[in-house]
Formats: structure tokens, C-alpha cells, sequence
């Protein structure tokens, strides 16, 4: 679809990116003169008409209380739209690269770095938090450090919309095995206890520049909900032992 219009204002220009909730498109947006990102939400195949309906304004939904969290550590959203039977979503675009791309490219990073991105993601959820939203794949391909030295986290609130009873019924996991926190896997709900484990997860990786639990996707299930959480070295490891405590009651809350 290079080339073409969305909503007769948006031209997508190419591909960014794609992953299993989606394309990412370069897009210029034709009424301000301004590039921006188009997200297009991908749905799961299989759908009868009347779910495939109910997906979307539950996509439009979550989609309008995304776009009321203005933080600068959060994706600005601006505009949603229905097209081609699915959502679109047209949000800010950021130069720069994801924290998981930076772990690949340089390994481990220095304890003060990844203290300075955790606090900048924390201060994000608190945020999102405080205003009933929880994020759901908090991971580093989600983390974005931009090159003016923002820390940005991506795909708010998507996660949440996509990962209502149309898709748990059809047994898909919402999220990624390894940055999923224990409760979630056991099919609980999770809360904003959840996100914190999935960030402790998320800067373990930035810290020892590979995840705390690794391996296929069933591996990392089985050794989240099995095997004790390990403990990075140096004082940041302390933290996110705590972050990633086996019961949600037992970890520190974003802003603590």
C-alpha cells in the first residue's frame, strides 16, 4: 500500500517496521506539511464480522484514552483512523533508535545509563497510571531513546486494547514471553504491578545486555514462572530484583 492515502491527508511513504501487532509506515502529513508515523493495527485472522467490528471500536476506544496521556516520555498520539477494516493509528515520529536495538548494537550499558532510562520510563507509567491506563508489553523494542536524548515509550495502551476477550479467547498471548510478568502468565489480569515487572525486566536487559530469562518463547514462560529471578550485579541490581518480585504486592510502585 506505498503510495497510497489515509483519510485523504496522510500519504504512506514506506515501511518502517513491522512486528505482530502491526506495520509501521513513514507517513508525511499532508494538511500540516509534517512527517509523522502511521501505525496500522493488524487483527487476527479468523474473525466473524461482529468480532472483527467490536476489535476495532475497541481498538478507536483505548486508542482516544492513549491520546489524552500527554507526557514527554510517551508517544504523542494525534490522530486515529478506520480504514481497510482496521485501525490506523498516527502518532509522532521519532528519530533515533529502540533501547533493544541499542543493547544489540553495544552491549551492556553503564549502570548510570540504564538508572537514567528506568526513571524516565517510570516517570512515564506513573503517569499512565495515575489516569487508569496500563501499557501491557513494556519491552526493550518498546523503549525508544531518541536522538535528542529523549526516552519515549512506545505503543501505549496498544497492548491493552488488542489484548481484550476476543483475543484471549482465541488463546493469544498479549505481550512478550520473557518481559511478561508472572501473574499475567498465570492468567491473571495484572495491574500496574505488572508493568514495573516488565520494566525490571526490560532494564535487566539493558544492564547484563541479555534478558533475565532467555531462550525459546516457552522457555522464558516456564522460567519466569519457575526458576528465581536473577540479580544483575552492581547497585542497580538491588532495584530490579525488587521490580521483579514474584508477587505483585511485594515490588515498589512506579513512583517509589
Amino acid at each position: 500500500m506505498s503510495g497510497g492515502t489515509l483519510a485523504g491527508r496522510y500519504s504512506l511513504l514506506q515501511p518502517l517496521g513491522s512486528g505482530g501487532m502491526g506495520r509501521v509506515w513513514l507517513a508525511k502529513d499532508e494538511m500540516l506539511d509534517r512527517e509523522v508515523a502511521v501505525k496500522e493495527l493488524t487483527l487476527p485472522e479468523g474473525l466473524s464480522a461482529k468480532q472483527r467490528s467490536d476489535l476495532v471500536t475497541r481498538a478507536v476506544r483505548e486508542a482516544q484514552a492513549t491520546a489524552r496521556l500527554r507526557h514527554p516520555g510517551i508517544v504523542a498520539l494525534h490522530d486515529v483512523i478506520v480504514e481497510h477494516d482496521r485501525p490506523w493509528l498516527v502518532m509522532e515520529l521519532l528519530r533515533g533508535r529502540t533501547l533493544a536495538d541499542a543493547v544489540r548494537e553495544r552491549g551492556p550499558m553503564p549502570q548510570q545509563q540504564v538508572a537514567s532510562i528506568g526513571a524516565a520510563v517510570l516517570d512515564a507509567l506513573a503517569a499512565a497510571h495515575a489516569q487508569g491506563m496500563q501499557h501491557r508489553d513494556v519491552k526493550p523494542g518498546n523503549v525508544f531513546l531518541t536522538d535528542s536524548g529523549r526516552v519515549v515509550l512506545t505503543d501505549f495502551g496498544i497492548a491493552r486494547q488488542e489484548g481484550q476477550a476476543t483475543l484471549t479467547e482465541k488463546g493469544l498471548m498479549i505481550g512478550s514471553p520473557g518481559f511478561i510478568a508472572p501473574e499475567r502468565l498465570e492468567g491473571e489480569q495484572g495491574g500496574p504491578a505488572s508493568d514495573v515487572w516488565s520494566l525490571g525486566a526490560t532494564l535487566f536487559t539493558a544492564l547484563a545486555g541479555a534478558p533475565a530469562f532467555d531462550g525459546t518463547a516457552a522457555e522464558r514462560i516456564r522460567a519466569t514462572l519457575t526458576q528465581p529471578t536473577p540479580v544483575a550485579g552492581g547497585p542497580l541490581g538491588v532495584v530490579l530484583a525488587a521490580m521483579m518480585a514474584r508477587q505483585p504486592a511485594a515490588r515498589p510502585d512506579a513512583r517509589a
